[in-house]
């Protein structure tokens, strides 16, 4: 009898699954494969399980953004005011946030700032942003360039800032109100002014 070929070895395995596979030394010493016992002494071989993964829906491929033209993009974008690690010192919490592009921005781009992770406001052609009251505390900040489908052209690394909002006391302490700034520097509200001190009346002699 002929050895059995790979291939054909293959096939006996894979129907082996059902059916068995055994395996004897014939007269002349070879070793055959089979799937019929035709020997007394042929040896049943155990196969392991199969690791075949069970055919699934086929999920058709997921569209591939389409690029970004290169001639759209942008050489520099950064943030301007404030620099990065500065501490703002502002009763009201405001800040206002400049940053630049080169080239320009183009026809249907905008600026959108980031704050914490999440957008401020709607993109818009200016790169100028103004905010108010900010919370105490550290804050990551940076800005991004979207063209009108919404993706991202351009983005700045985020940069912390600090905001420390200093109390009216604190502000007073810090730069004493003259008599010219009561009613006009906000820290120096007319009613918190200091009352004159009496003028000294002269004393009349008696006669």
């Amino acid at each position: 009898m002929r050895h059995v070929s790979a291939a054909l070895l293959a096939g006996l395995f894979t129907l082996g699954a059902q059916a068995g596979v055994y395996t004897y030394i014939d007269s002349e010493g070879n070793r055959v494969f089979t799937d019929q016992p035709q020997s007394e002494h042929a040896e049943r071989i155990e196969l392991a399980p199969s690791n075949g993964m069970p055919a699934g829906k086929i999920q058709p491929p997921e569209a591939v953004p389409e690029a970004i033209p290169r001639e759209l993009g942008y050489q520099v974008l950064r943030i301007l005011i404030p620099e990065p690690d500065a501490t703002i010192r502002d009763m009201a919490g405001s800040l206002i946030i400049t940053a630049t592009s080169e080239p320009g921005l183009h026809p249907g781009h905008g600026f959108r700032l980031i704050m914490d992770g999440k957008p401020v406001g709607t993109p818009g052609a200016s790169p100028v942003f103004s905010l108010e009251n900010i919370d105490r505390g550290t804050h990551q900040i940076s800005v991004e360039i979207v063209d009108p489908q919404g993706r991202i052209v351009e983005r700045t690394p985020a940069q912390p800032f600090h905001m420390k909002r200093i109390s009216l006391a604190e502000k007073r302490r810090a730069n004493p109100c003259k008599k010219k700034d009561w009613g006009v520097r906000p820290e120096c509200p007319i009613e918190d002014k200091p009352k004159d001190p009496p003028k000294d009346i002269p004393l009349v002699p008696f006669i």
